[in-house]
């Protein structure tokens, strides 16, 4: 595992996680129009920071976040736990699997089939049933106190919609399909498109430079696909 080389990550991971909490709790209150234009925005907007916090965390798994160690998986543990009651201990060694064995069957993250089935096999290896506890606790907590179609549109949905954007981005598109015998991170990339890579999934579809360089941090990616491209 990597480490971080300053804290600027610190300092990115709470930007997400402020936007984060501002929006959401905008939202919560949101008078909910479905034909308003900003209500499908918001849902974009909030789909688009829950990614970003596994992005963090999935950092902090590479020690790319802080150069404290405790403080570095600190935000890895509360990024986790805001994305749906996800446990930063578990994600931890099957992400290192994904890429100690990646796109072979011992990859937790890579499923031969298609994308339907891959995305099912995807969802069986991350999700577990204290994650589905917690998120009915907190659900009828909240719905105590704030409107249950906003709980559903701009909290639940959004969550649900992150892991299709995760799935889709950083894990299907680049590992999916037969990769030459000298491509040994197999692995894909999205193409050199720096707004579009960072809307898209944080740069993570830069996945082939991400493989070869897991202790650069999401925010840096780009340099390192520049790298890469003008080498070529």
């Amino acid at each position: 595992m990597a480490g971080a080389k300053s804290n600027t990550g610190v300092y990115v991971a709470l930007t997400i996680i402020i936007l984060w909490f501002a929006t959401l709790a905008f939202a919560l209150q949101w008078q909910l129009e479905f034909d308003s234009p900003a209500t499908y925005l918001l849902i974009l907007l909030l789909t688009h920071l829950y990614t970003g916090l596994f992005i963090t965390a999935h950092d902090a798994m590479h020690g790319t976040v802080a150069k404290n160690l405790k403080l570095n998986h600190a935000i890895g543990h509360f990024t986790s736990l805001l994305f749906s009651f996800n446990f930063y201990r578990r994600l931890f060694p099957k992400h290192h699997e994904h890429h100690r064995y990646v796109a072979t069957d011992k990859d937790p993250d890579y499923h031969g089939g298609n994308f339907f089935s891959w995305y099912l096999s995807f969802l069986k290896q991350y999700l577990n049933i204290w994650q589905i506890l917690l998120m009915a606790i907190s659900f009828n907590i909240l719905k105590l106190f704030l409107p249950t179609e906003n709980l559903i549109v701009f909290w639940m949905l959004p969550a649900v919609l992150s892991t299709l954007q995760l799935f889709y981005f950083g894990t299907y598109l680049p590992h999916r399909g037969e990769h030459k015998q000298d491509n040994i991170h197999k692995s894909n990339s999205q193409k050199l498109n720096h707004v579009w890579a960072f809307l898209s999934c944080y740069f993570f579809g830069y996945h082939y430079e991400h493989h070869a360089s897991p202790g650069t941090p999401w925010w840096q990616l780009w340099k390192v696909k520049e790298k890469y491209e003008t080498s070529k």
